[in-house]
């Protein structure tokens, strides 16, 4: 048995047009010890999966459908103040943004010592500091600094502070909710490198939420690629890195830079992720893909598996296991359109523009070179 097991999972937001689906029918499962990583672009329902799973989500968010079960436990038909006493002690989450997440008026200590007293009420404050000081030093930070205001600490020890806040009662599972993000390269590899090692120290299983497959490659056992709200592809990081079947999962691998091959830009995706509120029909994927066929418009695409843990979602996939060529394939119009705008960095022509939103993009969707972030429908 998985410890964290995700099933047809629904996320709605109230918007002023009716309702938006951020996530749609997504399963995946956590094994003890194991780290996950959840990929794709913004906009593709990540940190709402996750909000979802810690009872995280803003006001105008509900969980429309699906089952979320930890140790065997179903966690969505807890009472809230059941649940409170499992998040942090059994799961936790370390926020996007440092800065934003802590009190800026709070020393850091304190803020790290808050969850220890509120689940923990018979330890003492200073066998709590005591642990606060632990914590610190485990995530390497000199417990000295536990009377410090955020604003002292630069931007990756922040986060090691929001590491050690999720690891002060000693959760299962922890969700790093893209930890490394608005950091340099050499403190993201830093901060990786520790998650990786308490990982291991710990026991704990991890999901990683994050746009960059190469960072997946180097800390995660499993990836799950998402798009627009659903499952793409999910299987283990060596085999999505080998032979990946998703036209999505290709098109991600292909737009990490080689820094081994030669010195060119890689090819981006034209296009966006389509709006929530305007869900594209079919394939959600249609409209930006190079394998796209007429059904894929309107056949929304069952998950099939291929070996052990290795589940993917499209039509152009053969019962074999193997994704076909463009040539092998009744391709759309948009398909080619899409294939040369990738290759050639330039944007969709005027002219074949109407070609598309004529045909093929029911949700009327523009394809441009290159990814301008989405956002769920969040306030």
């Amino acid at each position: 048995m998985a410890l964290l097991e995700v099933r047809d999972l629904v996320v709605e937001f109230g918007v002023p047009s009716g309702s938006a689906r951020a996530v749609d029918g997504l399963s995946f499962d956590v094994d003890a010890g194991e780290a996950v990583g959840l990929v794709g672009e913004s906009g593709c329902g990540k940190t709402t999966t996750a909000l979802a799973i810690m009872r995280l989500l803003p006001d105008n968010g509900r969980l429309a459908r699906g089952s979320i079960r930890f140790a065997g436990e179903e966690l969505t038909t807890l009472e809230l103040a059941a649940f409170r006493q499992r998040r942090w002690t059994q799961m936790s989450i370390i926020f996007q943004g440092a800065m934003n997440a802590l009190n800026p008026v709070r020393r850091v200590g304190d803020q790290v010592l808050e969850p220890i007293s509120l689940h923990e009420p018979a330890i003492s404050r200073d066998a709590a500091w005591t642990r606060v000081g632990e914590l610190f030093e485990m995530v390497g930070i000199n417990p000295d600094r536990r009377r410090d205001y955020p604003h002292q600490f630069s931007g990756g020890m922040r986060q090691r502070v929001m590491i050690a806040m999720a690891l002060a009662c000693r959760p299962r599972l922890v969700i790093g909710d893209e930890p490394t993000t608005a950091l340099d390269v050499m403190v993201q590899a830093q901060i990786l490198e520790l998650l990786e090692d308490l990982r291991r120290e710990l026991g704990l299983a991890i999901i990683l939420i994050t746009h960059d497959l190469s960072v997946v490659a180097e800390t995660c056992d499993r990836a799950v690629v998402m798009y627009a709200g659903q499952l793409a592809e999910t299987g283990s990081v060596a085999l999505l890195h080998d032979r990946p079947l998703h036209p999505y999962s290709v098109r991600l691998l292909g737009s990490v830079p080689d820094i081994r091959g030669e010195r060119v830009l890689p090819e981006g995706i034209p296009g966006q992720p389509p709006s929530p509120e305007s869900p594209v029909s079919g394939c959600r994927f249609h409209p930006r893909c190079d394998h796209a066929m007429a059904r894929c418009v309107t056949d929304v695409p069952t998950e099939r598996g291929f070996g052990p843990a290795h589940r993917v979602a499209c039509h152009a996939v053969t019962t074999d296991g193997r994704l076909q060529t463009p040539a092998e394939l009744p391709l759309l119009a948009s398909a080619a359109l899409v294939a040369s705008a990738a290759a050639s960095g330039a944007e969709v022509a005027p002219e074949d523009a109407d070609v598309l939103g004529s045909t093929d993009l029911a949700a009327g969707a523009t394809l441009v070179a290159g990814d301008p972030p989405a956002t769920d429908p969040q306030p």
